[in-house]
């Protein structure tokens, strides 16, 4: 995948900087939790919400758009479901994938350094022919303590 070189600067990015919370409105609805929504014909159409934001953020939401067969498994330590009411990462960019390919995204990760950091750290060992199991146990593993309550996301089978 053409997203390899970039998981490692990502991480190394998210850990030196703040995320930015620079938003855009138009042509967007407001979740019952703040959350922007934006829906696209596809996950290839990127939303205008992430004009203006860093090239990190982009390429995470990028990825993320075409990585939700995985992330729907990994769970999000960043608070968000008791806060937004996601299930899971995938919840952190994708609300959902609709049944014509359109895609409604979601605009949380573009404030939230852990719900990055999950994403791209799963994505990466993803690459690296983990499975989606090992994957789940790590990211387990590594956020048990010192993070928020994680979402209830199912165990892969």
């Amino acid at each position: 995948m053409k997203y390899k070189g970039f998981f490692v600067l990502l991480l190394l990015t998210l850990i030196i900087s703040a995320c930015s919370s620079n938003k855009e409105q138009l042509h967007q609805e407001h979740s019952s939790n703040g959350d922007l929504q934006e829906k696209t014909a596809s996950a290839d159409v990127l939303p205008t919400f992430l004009k203006g934001q860093s090239e990190e953020i982009r390429l995470v939401y990028q990825a993320a758009g075409k990585s939700t067969e995985l992330l729907q498994w990994i769970p999000c330590y960043c608070g968000c479901a008791e806060s937004a009411g996601h299930k899971s990462n995938m919840n952190c960019f994708v609300k959902k994938i609709n049944e014509d390919g359109s895609v409604v995204w979601d605009d949380h990760g573009t404030r939230c350094g852990v719900c990055l950091e999950i994403a791209a750290e799963s994505m990466k060992m993803k690459q690296e022919g983990k499975s989606i199991k090992e994957i789940r146990n790590y990211i387990d593993e590594k956020y048990k303590e010192g993070y928020a309550k994680p979402t209830k996301t199912p165990i892969p089978l």
